[in-house]
């Protein structure tokens, strides 16, 4: 029988809602900490600011949302949701593809009543401090404090939910210190009046970037964005007057005047900063096991355990630039059942010696440090979520959502991204997707299933006219070529027209 633990789950965001359903439904006695007064966590709006718009006076009055008025998702429906609770089934008023954050927060709530999540979760209450009791019992203290007074619970297991979308991060600009303009972090970005016939510099290349830059364009005289990509040179977007692409900035003077590696040079008003978010978890305390250094969260075997404390301590959702919900889910599967007895982990040096050479991999390929948990080329991210779903015995990723996912990276990374929300989803997989598949566990296994069959077909015919006499090499030579005849009627079609790599 399975073991049942007291767990703490920090944060009621959609890792935390994810992994307190795969716990209750293991049977663990499941507590959600959530400082804020609903659940959804970052996805629940706030029209508040911080007093400091870079987000860096410890004293000052810490805002956990980042969403701004207008946010839309990353990822269309298709992409969103968990695997037996579809975004695509679900509509609340907004219908696009890519819905405001609005709809994000509605589908959250839909989905922590209709699992009996709300009842688990202590709201306005802020965990101070997540401690071992001892080093030889895996027993955690959580102290949190709700109205000013603070309390201790011990658990058997903490996973650690909260988020990484409040502590900014800044852009290191040369002659930053004697510019006289206005800065702000994205974080800190709500409305585009503020930029009224401004001129505005926009540093970053990620969704947010783009978003605001077109948003604050309506009503600021001109806006110039600035991204680390090696290849751009000044231009201006098409169909925008006052928008202009530039590369990194090169240097900033007391003047006003920001020049760019591009050879450019302008007089600034505003440096807008989109350039992310530090990983911070002040409540943790583990003597130095657990350490942030330039983003990086480590060690982590597969960004969730830390090796010394696997699997009673653990971290849900660190990943940034992925198929968020279907990680979170995944991740979420893997640690309960683990929890649970059902699983085991590789040994400490084991798991030790992955993340070095995930390491190693980084140092290779040139990756900066702070980009430990980016998981990218998108490839990379399926790579990743298969590995998960094995080890929860489910299926790969649908081969469908693989293909949507590339198109979109394909879409977002053309020189003219503007108006890449406006992608018409489903007629790409009208078009291209010759396969109709559900994402669910039970459709998964009669692909399998479909695949066996069809694999000892071919295994037969081999036998018959090749004289293959071992049944395991027949069987597993009909299931490859099988899966190789799936894999060719799988593939996208691509129109006559469409000349792209994508």
């Amino acid at each position: 029988m399975a073991q049942s633990l007291k767990v703490a789950v920090i944060g009621a965001g959609v890792s935390g809602l994810a992994v307190a359903r795969e716990l209750q439904r293991e049977g663990h006695r499941v507590v959600v900490y959530e400082k804020q007064n609903r659940l959804g966590g970052t996805w629940m709006y706030d029209p508040r600011v911080e007093t400091d718009p870079l987000g860096l006076d410890p004293n000052r009055e810490i805002v956990h949302s980042s969403i701004y008025f207008s946010l839309r998702t990353n990822s269309p429906r298709h992409l969103t949701g968990f695997s037996d609770y579809l975004f695509t089934s679900k509509q609340y008023g907004d219908s696009r593809n890519f819905p405001g954050h609005e709809e994000v927060l509605k589908f959250l709530d839909d989905f922590a009543k209709d699992f009996g999540l709300v009842e688990l979760i202590r709201f306005n209450t802020e965990v101070v401090r997540v401690e071992r009791v001892d080093s030889r019992i895996d027993e955690w203290v959580v102290e949190s404090r709700t109205s000013g007074l603070s309390t201790e619970d011990i658990f058997e297991a903490v996973m650690v939910c909260s988020g990484h979308y409040t502590v900014p991060r800044l852009a290191n600009l040369s002659g930053i210190e004697k510019w006289p303009g206005k800065q702000v972090h994205s974080h800190n970005y709500r409305v585009p009046e503020p930029f009224q016939d401004q001129i505005v510099v926009v540093i970053g290349n990620g969704p947010s970037a783009y978003d605001i830059s077109l948003e604050i364009a309506t009503v600021a005289k001109e806006v110039h964005i600035s991204s680390r990509s090696p290849n751009v040179k000044c231009s201006k977007l098409d169909n925008h007057e006052n928008m202009w692409q530039h590369s990194e900035i090169n240097n900033i003077y007391e003047n006003g005047t920001v020049c760019f590696q591009d050879g450019t040079a302008i007089c600034a008003d505003i440096i807008f900063h989109c350039t992310g978010y530090n990983y911070d978890f002040p409540f943790l305390q583990t003597n130095g096991i657990v350490t942030v250094e330039d983003n990086r969260v480590g060690p982590l075997y597969k960004h969730v355990f830390p090796p010394r404390l696997a699997p009673r301590l653990c971290f849900v959702g660190l990943p940034s630039r992925v198929l968020f919900f279907t990680m979170a889910e995944l991740q979420s599967k893997w640690v309960t059942r683990l929890l649970s007895g059902k699983a085991v982990l590789p040994s400490e040096s084991e798991m030790l010696a992955d993340v070095e050479e995930h390491y190693r991999n980084m140092k290779e390929r040139q990756t900066p440090k702070h980009h430990t948990h980016l998981i990218l080329p998108v490839d990379d991210q399926f790579e990743y979520l298969d590995w998960l779903a094995a080890q929860v015995g489910l299926p790969p990723l649908d081969g469908k959502l693989k293909d949507i996912r590339r198109e979109l990276s394909r879409i977002y990374m053309s020189p003219q991204r503007v108006g890449w929300r406006e992608w018409d989803v489903d007629s790409f997989i009208n078009r291209n997707c010759s396969w109709v598949e559900s994402r669910s566990p039970q459709m998964g296994i009669i692909r399998s299933s479909f695949t066996f069959m069809l694999g000892t077909i071919c295994g037969v015919y081999i036998a018959q006219n090749y004289n293959v006499p071992n049944i395991r090499k027949l069987t597993n030579t009909g299931v490859f070529m099988a899966k190789k005849v799936e894999e060719t009627y799988r593939k996208p079609k691509k129109d006559k027209d469409d000349k792209s790599d994508g």
